[in-house]
């Protein structure tokens, strides 16, 4: 049976994936992974989650959005929320597979609502409003006061004292305190599932004939509109998928972590940018790039830390050397080149 180029490629990505997993378990199963490393498994998932999120907002259906942290801050939060709440409840299994579904869902509706009116605005413009969003995500969720005890669920935004707690009451969202004593049900594991989950979606969408459309809206929106593609209908299914994606990278943050605030590091200007540099470097489009550019550029940092102050000089040297090998001409056409002739020689 004849596999064609996409599937090929589809296959060479997930397979990546996979290889990569099992060569962390081997390496963890004989003992050769530091439990530093160990630490940066999950947190490297969940970044290369979120940049193929980004990438298919950015990269397949051309929108330059600054605020996906916002919407993995909601899944976050969302998750987190459910978890504590149910942790005597429900088992660990269903309970953090319940947080998922809630986490994706709340983060798709926001996109879906967000979407309506940013969708409308092109360049510069939808990056300024999907800026805002995300920060002001943040800070009303710092001004959120959630409690349970025996009567239900009490809510404020004013402070602690406010929601009027029983004794036997419990704190879920404390204001700028945020969560505490979340569950740690986030694996390498699942969050090589989630990945692979994510992949599939992604890349499945951008072969199906809504990914054609678009990318024929992202191509040329005016010809899109004329040729009867549904571009409002279309813009709003990549940017709420991309949203779902973002949620469900929250939830593996939320659920890794003891505390959960939202004003982590994790869901300001900061790491949008960051992000949004993964996906530049990886190739915009590309969404296997992206995944590698994530892992690479996350861990990095995390590795040359015994270097001290040389660390950030060493990846803002990587940072520019990736950009020129992925973006230069020059060196794009010495590429093709090189492998075009180690072809002929290799079919010689």
């Amino acid at each position: 049976m004849r596999i064609d180029k996409k599937t090929k490629d589809n296959l060479i990505t997930y397979g990546i994936v996979v290889a990569t997993f099992l060569i962390v378990q081997a390496l963890a199963s004989t003992g050769n992974l530091t439990n530093h490393i160990k630490g940066l498994l999950v947190p490297m998932t969940y970044y290369a989650i979120i940049a193929v999120a980004l990438n298919l907002c950015v990269g397949i259906l051309g929108e330059l959005s600054i605020g996906h942290c916002g919407f993995m801050c909601i899944g976050a939060f969302t998750s987190a929320a459910f978890s504590k709440i149910t942790a005597d409840k429900i088992p660990s299994g269903p309970r953090f597979l319940i947080a998922f579904v809630i986490g994706i869902a709340f983060a798709a509706l926001f996109g879906f609502l967000i979407g309506i009116p940013v969708l409308r605005l092109k360049g510069d413009y939808l990056a300024i409003v999907t800026l805002a969003f995300g920060e002001i995500i943040k800070n009303v969720i710092n001004a959120f006061y959630i409690g349970v005890d025996s009567t239900g669920m009490h809510f404020s935004m004013e402070n602690q004292m406010a929601l009027n707690l029983e004794k036997d009451g419990e704190m879920v969202i404390n204001g700028a305190m945020g969560v505490t004593g979340t569950p740690h049900d986030a694996s390498f594991t699942i969050g090589i599932v989630m990945l692979l989950v994510s992949l599939v979606v992604v890349l499945n969408l951008i072969n199906s004939r809504d990914g054609r459309a678009i990318m024929a809206i992202r191509d040329n929106y005016i010809a899109a509109e004329a040729s009867g593609i549904n571009v409002t209908r279309y813009k709003m299914l990549a940017f709420t998928i991309s949203a779902a994606i973002a949620g469900a990278a929250g939830v593996l943050y939320s659920h890794n972590i003891t505390t959960l605030t939202a004003s982590s590091q994790y869901f300001g200007y900061n790491a949008s940018i960051m992000i949004l540099v993964y996906v530049v470097l990886g190739g915009i489009g590309n969404i296997r790039g992206s995944v590698v550019a994530a892992c690479i550029l996350y861990l990095l940092p995390e590795l040359l830390r015994g270097l001290n102050k040389y660390r950030m000089l060493i990846y803002s040297i990587v940072l520019i050397v990736m950009m020129i090998v992925n973006w230069s001409p020059k060196v794009i056409e010495w590429r093709k080149k090189t492998f075009a002739n180690f072809g002929i020689k290799k079919k010689v």
